[in-house]
């Protein structure tokens, strides 16, 4: 079988592995081109491109995929398949009717749930006991087309975004190699989604990481991990900005403080910070240029006392912070 794989992320390498190392070598593999990151802006080629690389795949980085020009180089290829794993690009009829299996998508939620950008996200943010993987075959709307296979994980207790997505990755790879000689051999019979039941995962962005204090204990530890790695969780200590990398839910019992308010500083012992209701313990901190460090030593170092604030803006040198 002619495979073209498409991908970009680290999420899509371990598909991308277990083709080739299945006997599915991809007859070409596409990706995104390199982009500037971080604050040095250095140009960075995504992870599929070095897999790709690696396993001496010919290699294409189109700016614009469906150009004549494109579309014509991946007729000549001839694919019975084109495979795509998060490749963040968006398909027309032609594309979509190219291949004789079709474009098969694999998507890190149980679809229709969680259509969009940041699936693995919402399912942590909502509280959701399991998740999983879902390959389905393209349409022309948006995660919308028929589904070939499923397959369900639960979510572990403390469970990030960065951990689940790596999970969701090599359980989605097993998927793809398990359905795609069923898929050849005629054994799949797609079902169509439900839209009464789909939900959406719009695309996140850097100010969704700004912790507001006023949600409930356990809504702030599920932001806090839902985050992780990306966009990240922030929060502000009079007017430092201050990254904030663990937490965990200590009770959900009302407090008539401000949220945001330190309840406790004991040595030794991560600082308790009031919610609404309840109160979540300080494990990990960044304040900004400085390291990771626990939320004691912020304290300590901040010399912050019980009754001061941590806040959704930053507050002016002098200006009080205290609840």
């Amino acid at each position: 079988m002619r495979i073209v794989f498409m991908g970009t992320p680290r999420f899509a390498v371990p598909t991308l592995t277990r083709l080739c190392d299945t006997g599915l070598v991809p007859v070409a593999v596409y990706t995104q081109p390199p982009r500037p990151v971080g604050r040095g802006l250095r140009v960075v080629p995504p992870p599929v491109a070095g897999e790709a690389r690696l396993r001496g795949l010919p290699l294409r980085q189109p700016e614009v995929l469906q150009r004549r020009a494109e579309l014509e180089h991946l007729a000549d290829l001839r694919p019975d398949l084109i495979l795509t794993v998060a490749y963040g690009k968006i398909f027309r009829r032609r594309l979509l009717e190219m291949p004789r299996y079709g474009c098969l998508n694999l998507h890190p939620s149980l679809l229709p749930q969680y259509r969009g950008l940041s699936p693995v996200q919402r399912a942590i943010l909502r509280g959701d006991p399991e998740t999983g993987v879902t390959l389905y075959r393209m349409v022309a709307a948006v995660d919308a087309g028929p589904i070939l296979a499923q397959r369900v994980t639960a979510i572990e207790p403390g469970e990030t975004a960065g951990v689940l997505a790596a999970r969701l990755a090599q359980l989605g790879a097993a998927l793809v190699v398990a359905t795609l000689p069923e898929l050849v051999k005629g054994r799949l019979k797609p079902r169509d989604q439900d839209p009464e039941r789909a939900s959406f995962a719009p695309r996140l962005c850097r100010t969704d990481g700004l912790l507001d204090w006023r949600l409930p204990a356990r809504q702030v530890a599920r932001v806090v991990r839902a985050f992780d790695p990306w966009p990240g969780t922030y929060t502000f200590c009079k007017n430092v900005r201050v990254k904030v990398l663990a937490v965990e839910v200590v009770d959900e019992t009302p407090r008539d403080v401000a949220p945001g308010t330190l309840l406790e500083i004991g040595k030794g012992r991560p600082p308790l910070v009031a919610t609404q209701p309840g109160a979540v313990a300080l494990l990990r901190v960044q304040p900004a240029s400085c390291q990771a460090q626990e939320g004691y030593a912020f304290c300590c170092g901040r010399r912050l006392s019980a009754g001061d604030r941590l806040t959704a803006h930053p507050t002016a040198p002098g200006t009080a912070s205290r609840g």
